[in-house]
């Protein structure tokens, strides 16, 4: 494990996703998920989130996208709450979820819509 890669992950995941929800992450790891969440916090936000390529805003917006089309509902709730804080508006969600209706299917955007309402309604609710 690259400590560098694997420290500017955790810095970019606790600043999107929360730091109270990392923490928990993590504080929940046992010998067989921790490689997991190693894997996640270096691959995933370090090499690849930690790329100067494209803004946080874009990754978000692609996120919602993909996690749409692959029917992930924690992970779409996860990152409905990560691109708001990465400053994706509600009315650009709202767009990315009927982009995903024509290419990812009607059933796939039905779902995503009720899972990012209940997402915002939890961001609401503080």
């Amino acid at each position: 494990m690259d400590g560098e890669t694997y420290q500017r992950g955790l810095e970019i995941r606790s600043a999107v996703l929360g730091e109270d929800y990392v923490n928990r992450a993590l504080a929940t790891t046992n010998d067989f998920t921790k490689p997991l969440q190693d894997l996640i916090t270096e691959y995933c936000w370090g090499a690849v989130w930690g790329r100067e390529g494209l803004p946080l805003k874009t990754r978000s917006m692609l996120n919602l996208a993909m996690i749409s089309v692959l029917n992930r509902p924690n992970e779409l709730r996860t990152h409905v709450k990560a691109a708001l804080t990465n400053g994706v508006s509600r009315e650009e969600i709202r767009e990315i979820l009927l982009q995903v209706a024509i290419y990812g299917g009607v059933p796939a955007a039905v779902d995503s819509f009720r899972i990012a309402g209940e997402a915002f309604a939890e961001v609401d609710e503080g």
